[in-house]
């Protein structure tokens, strides 16, 4: 099924994961990704490891749609999104290579914790307070080489985005405005994920059938969640999306190592 296409997951299928993920990550201003790949294990019956990498591919489009758009609001900086993709592009062939070797339960739990540290993250975004303004000191650019470091290796290991770790980061340590941090994480993520995605590729974890629907739907679903966000209330939206992170991430949590065929026989 790796670096294919498999008949049995059709176009309908995958768009209807696509623009799922789109409209929730859109809704609440988060990578589709964390809705994504638990819907491609799922509903499509792909493997732990290749949801992540055909997760990857598929966010890579998205991030270039969102940058370009931010960028256009002169809501990117490139200087600051070139200090995190340096770093970033260098450690997620690291993580990539990680969540091909590691168990499949091994990582169905690691991606349960990631999801529930994702809620809490959401819950606390209103505390988030960005300074206005930043300065482009050497602590800062200390602070983006080291945030790319780790969210470049998580990206290639989750198969999402990392804005979701990189922008509290940006804000909380580096000082941007939450609005410019978002699109400059957009923009590092691009040649990070390119890697991760290349990388995942190579190990045969991207189902290439899915991505004829995929792509297009999250970009679909993206642009109509985001639409309805501006219609609905922040804070219902966090706590309903928070509920659903902390519900799938501790199915996840859950899993366990498969049984020897001799203990199960005893059984």
């Amino acid at each position: 099924m790796a670096n294919g296409s498999d008949p049995s997951i059709g176009f309908g299928k995958s768009l209807l994961i696509g623009l799922a993920a789109g409209c929730f990550g859109g809704l609440v201003g988060l990578g589709g990704g964390v809705v994504m790949i638990p819907l491609m294990v799922g509903m499509a019956g792909l493997q732990q490891k290749q949801a992540h990498g055909t997760s990857l591919v598929a966010l890579v489009f998205t991030g270039l749609v969102g940058a370009a758009t931010y960028g256009m609001k002169g809501q990117v900086d490139l200087l600051g999104a070139g200090l995190l993709a340096v770093t970033a592009t260098v450690t997620a062939r690291f993580g990539a290579r990680y969540a091909h070797v590691l168990p499949e339960w091994k990582l169905k739990r690691s991606f349960g914790a990631f999801l529930i540290v994702i809620a809490l993250i959401l819950l606390a975004r209103p505390w988030l307070g960005g300074s206005g303004a930043h300065a482009p000191t050497w602590a800062t650019a200390a602070v983006l080489l080291t945030t790319g470091l780790f969210t470049g290796f998580l990206s290639g290991m989750m198969g999402v985005g990392g804005g979701s770790i990189m922008v509290p980061a940006m804000v909380l340590l580096a000082g941007f405005p939450q609005i410019l941090a978002q699109g400059s994480s957009l923009l590092a993520m691009v040649p990070a994920g390119a890697v991760g995605a290349y990388t995942h590729f190579r190990l045969g974890n991207v189902v290439r059938g899915l991505l004829p629907g995929l792509i297009p739907g999250i970009l679909v679903g993206t642009l109509v969640g985001s639409t309805f966000a501006l219609r609905l209330p922040e804070l219902v939206l966090r706590l309903t999306f928070a509920a659903v992170l902390v519900w799938t991430g501790s199915k996840y949590l859950k899993a366990r190592p498969p049984v020897p065929k001799g203990d199960a026989t005893r059984r």
